[in-house]
């Protein structure tokens, strides 16, 4: 996870956003790492991302977007209940409700690193399409759910689950209105969201 160590205050030192941005318009991609490969894509697409290397820093920069955009009294929709578990302490509503809610919190089940996408299905949105989930959307995820390509993620969520897959499988890719972003099967119909992704160091 080197560009995450330099990029995110793993290390002593620290690559720019505008270096690691530049980066990804003008060279080609074949031989990055997938880590800053994903970083790329991810904030190409509009994504807002943070990198934490510990369960503290996980809760600090869930209170900085709190307070940001006002949400200490807004209820996150969670359709996970080990993640509401998980994140009781921390001083957030929830709500089963998608309409009582401007934001979604969830897991994923892979962080695709050829287009910045993120893989989810029935185990984060149950039946719900994209366009029936809040437009705010908070993704915790971790490291070691990295994967290179679309295909790579059905291949492990296949391996994970055999013969019970999940079904409503695919991609949150729209993290701004861009006409752009239609280009693959998995993300046809979705709608644009506001998205955070929380990311956890696990390797």
């Amino acid at each position: 996870m080197g560009l995450f160590d330099k990029l995110f205050g793993g290390g002593k030192k620290k690559v720019s956003k505008e270096t690691a941005e530049t980066r990804g318009l003008h060279m080609p991609d074949l031989n990055i790492p997938i880590d800053e490969k994903f970083t790329i894509h991810f904030r190409k697409n509009g994504g807002k991302f943070l990198y934490c290397d510990s369960s503290k820093e996980i809760s600090q920069a869930l209170k900085n977007i709190l307070d940001e955009n006002n949400w200490q009294n807004h209820p996150f929709f969670v359709m996970n209940t080990s993640l509401e578990d998980k994140f009781s302490k921390e001083g957030i509503l929830f709500t089963k409700k998608a309409k009582d809610s401007e934001v979604f919190f969830t897991t994923c089940e892979h962080l695709i690193a050829q287009n910045g996408s993120i893989l989810v299905c029935s185990n984060q949105l149950n039946e719900k399409k994209l366009h029936e989930i809040p437009a705010n959307v908070i993704v915790f995820a971790t490291t070691s759910q990295l994967v290179e390509s679309i295909g790579e993620g059905l291949k492990k969520i296949k391996k994970k689950y055999g013969h019970s897959i999940p079904a409503n499988i695919t991609t949150l890719k729209h993290f701004q209105a861009n006409e752009e972003n239609s280009d693959d099967f998995l993300t046809y119909g979705s709608s644009s969201k506001n998205l955070y992704l929380l990311l956890l160091e696990d390797l």
